[in-house]
């Protein structure tokens, strides 16, 4: 059976049709349609059911995607043992955050495909969580405070944020000096997420309300330029808008307590070559960032 049939049909279920997985392998969808009219002649069944909207799995092909993939993550993992040591090849999928990770993770997962030159790296930005195990992710990259779930997960660095709102918020409504304070504030929020504030040794956990929510933190920032309330973001997000005067930052006396970066895996006792090497990567330049920028207030 043709290994990089097998490959062109878990791209085809998870990126829903031939066309988007065309563009994600960088082939022509004839080649796409060829591998897969292939793979289904071979087996004898109808894997995929085609529309003029894409293409979705029969029940042959969901049963048959778990099996695919796996097959191909075992024939990269068997291929990396012969390559000498160091060197890096198949496809190296990732889900990373779009608020966060054009700015401050696409120049290192550049420098990991620069490392590692039989290597594809191929990165979803997306600020939703991504099934890792039924979207065929070989990892995702998440920052802030990871919730409980069965994945493996690595911290590669810290990430600092804080409190803020505009001049205009807080000349109209005034700034919360105290975490007590903000149930009487209108919240930016991406759900119904609680914020958590140091009081000395404490850790004060608050469940913010307010009109405005998004799942992207830069549309957040955009909301809290605008007036519209106060939000709790990431430093490298509201920098350059402190620095101008745009954002302000608020009840510095109780900050937040420093969330983290993290690589996150599906479950299993070791990871790929690939995922721990981008681990790697991704530690020692978070950890240069760290010591050249040196501890925040």
């Amino acid at each position: 059976m043709d290994i990089e049939a097998l490959r062109t049909f878990v791209e085809v279920a998870d990126a829903g049709g031939v066309s988007p997985a065309a563009r994600r392998l960088g082939v022509a969808k004839s080649i796409v349609s060829r591998h897969l009219a292939r793979l289904e002649a071979e087996l004898g069944v109808q894997l995929l059911a085609r529309t003029t909207r894409g293409a979705s799995l029969t029940e042959a092909g969901a049963t048959f995607r778990e099996h695919a993939a796996r097959i191909c993550n075992e024939v990269d993992t068997a291929m990396e043992t012969l390559l000498p040591s160091g060197e890096l090849r198949g496809r190296l999928r990732i889900a990373a955050p779009l608020s966060f990770g054009p700015t401050h993770l696409a120049p290192v997962l550049a420098d990991m495909a620069r490392r590692h030159p039989q290597l594809h790296v191929h990165t979803c930005y997306s600020d939703r969580f991504v099934d890792l195990v039924s979207e065929g992710f070989d990892c995702a990259i998440r920052i802030g405070y990871l919730q409980d779930s069965n994945l493996v997960a690595r911290r590669v660095g810290p990430l600092y944020g804080k409190l803020v709102a505009s001049p205009a918020y807080i000349e109209a409504h005034g700034a919360p000096q105290s975490p007590d304070e903000l149930a009487s504030h209108e919240a930016l929020m991406q759900g119904t997420e609680a914020w958590m504030f140091l009081d000395g040794e404490r850790t004060v956990t608050v469940h913010p309300r307010g009109r405005f929510k998004a799942d992207n933190a830069t549309a957040l920032v955009a909301a809290a330029v605008a007036g519209l309330g106060v939000a709790w973001l990431p430093d490298g997000i509201t920098d350059d808008h402190v620095a101008s005067g745009a954002l302000v930052p608020v009840m510095t006396r109780y900050p937040p307590p420093p969330a983290g970066i993290y690589v996150v895996r599906p479950p299993g006792p070791h990871p790929s070559r690939k995922v721990r090497a981008l681990t790697e990567l991704l530690i020692a330049c978070f950890d240069h960032a760290t010591h050249d920028a040196g501890s925040p207030p």
